[in-house]
């Protein structure tokens, strides 16, 4: 029995290869499925099987490429419908594969076809459960993604109530348990940082799985404190569900070079967006004008999928020297397939052609302090709300990232903001996007909130209700 997880930290998603006596199977694999064909033949083995715990909403699956190259079967769980061949395994099925047994444990609430894959050894016992997103550690999935079901999201929180008490909970305390996800998706709210864990010890310290807790107490728990999903999630759930263009189409179209005249017609002519992805430290000191900012260096896909509204937007890159392949491939895991190519020779080919560029303005921490204390400034902070709410600088004003493209009238033209994050790659972000729409008197602070908590600028810290 070999059992490997192959986790993608740009994603927190964890996929998972499993082999016995020649026979393999692929769960929750990534849109590039060469890697998953490689191993295999490299062991001798074929692949049999490739299992999806649900329709995922945050990242494009590669089941749909891989059944076409190898003829492994597709199984999803009960009711899943489709738009081309799968098994939609009933509860309770297994799954033969070399001396192993997957057993298909129906376990709705995340969505309403999800599954937990339960693995039992050469003798028969229960050896580990792939829990999809229903169990994470430290966790549960979010029961608020459900596609085109009337049930709403305390009715899908009841069912994983259920699913959990009567499915997983019984389970052997020594059952490993490989989730979907880590620390960082938005599948959940307080997953761990460890991607591999033991059922008796969730059950003694996962908030969801107390042993006195009511459906009630369930239901309100796992709800509160969760943020809308981000937009791109219902659209990466139905390219899951129906299907999408092979990925070698998308990367020979995206991989493309392209000459800064070239570059520039496609950005002008076919309103393609321009993305660039070099670190940010590259894109201050000069970008082409109007270009997004999102870094492969950061949480590129996750970012990109919350900020860029249309899927199919047409796209053009800027990219660092040898990194075209891995943006293309990067964007299309979140179902952005539109990649035209990307600029040949970079920055310094733009520049030796005599194009226009930009630049932003980046000033230290300590600069921003002596300008703080000498003037009244307008402090814009892009951190998410729980960040912002733990701690903040007097007076500044809070624009999560996330919400940037939805509440930017809130932000004034005329006015000179300085604007910061944690550590600096998300307000270069939102700078980049609020340039774009003719914001232009933007200064970034380097090193974000992590630099300025280090001068003595005064801060507000969250005081909870209860104590007041």
């Amino acid at each position: 029995m070999k059992i490997e997880q192959l986790y993608t930290g740009c994603l927190a998603q964890g996929a998972y290869y499993i082999e016995s006596e020649g026979e393999v199977a692929i769960i929750d694999p990534l849109r590039e499925t060469q890697q998953y064909i490689d191993k295999a033949e490299a062991n001798g083995a074929k692949i049999k099987y490739i299992l999806e715990t649900h329709f995922h909403a945050d990242f494009v699956s590669g089941h749909v490429d891989l059944a076409k190259k190898t003829n492994a079967t597709i199984v999803f769980g009960p009711g899943a419908t489709t738009d081309y061949d799968i098994l939609s395994a009933t509860d309770g099925e297994e799954l033969k594969l070399g001396k192993l047994t997957i057993k298909v444990l129906h376990t709705p609430g995340h969505t309403l076809e999800s599954v937990t894959y339960l693995l039992k050894d050469e003798s028969g016992k229960d050896y580990a459960i792939f829990s999809g997103d229903t169990l994470f550690l430290g966790d549960v999935g979010r029961p608020d993604l459900a596609i085109k079901s009337d049930l709403t999201k305390e009715d899908l929180a009841a069912m994983l109530f259920d699913s959990l008490r009567t499915k997983i909970m019984p389970l052997a305390d020594d059952v490993i348990v490989y989730p979907a996800h880590g620390a960082g998706s938005a599948c959940g709210k307080n997953l761990s940082k460890e991607t591999v864990g033991i059922l008796g010890e969730q059950k003694q310290t996962n908030y969801a799985l107390r042993a006195d807790m009511t459906k009630a107490e369930f239901v309100k728990e796992v709800l509160d404190g969760i943020a809308p999903p981000p937009q791109y999630f219902a659209k990466n759930a139905m390219m899951n569900k129906m299907g999408y263009d092979t990925f070698d189409t998308v990367l020979k179209t995206g991989d493309t070079p392209l000459s800064p005249d070239e570059f520039e017609a496609l950005a002008n002519h076919e309103s393609a967006l321009v993305l660039d992805v070099r670190p940010q430290s590259d894109y201050i000191k000069g970008h082409i004008p109007n270009s997004i900012f999102i870094g492969l260096n950061g949480q590129f896909a996750p970012w990109v999928g919350a900020l860029i509204t249309d899927i199919k937007q047409p796209i053009v890159l800027v990219v660092p020297e040898g990194k075209s392949a891995e943006a293309v491939t990067r964007l299309s895991r979140v179902g952005y397939d539109n990649t035209l190519g990307y600029l040949e020779g970079g920055m310094e080919a733009w520049k030796a052609s005599e194009k226009d560029i930009d630049t932003l303005e980046s000033i230290s921490a300590e600069e921003f302090a002596n300008r703080a204390k000498a003037n009244n400034i307008n402090i814009l902070d892009v951190r998410k709300d729980g960040e912002y709410n733990s701690m903040h600088l007097e007076n500044a004003q809070h624009l999560s990232l996330d919400y940037i493209n939805e509440k930017m009238n809130e932000v004034d033209k005329d006015k000179t903001y300085y604007i910061h994050c944690a550590g600096g790659y998300r307000s270069v972000i939102a700078a980049s996007i609020l340039k774009a729409r003719g914001y232009n008197n933007l200064i970034d602070i380097a090193g974000g909130f992590g630099a300025i908590k280090k001068t003595n600028l005064p801060t507000t810290d969250f005081i909870c209700p209860s104590t007041l």
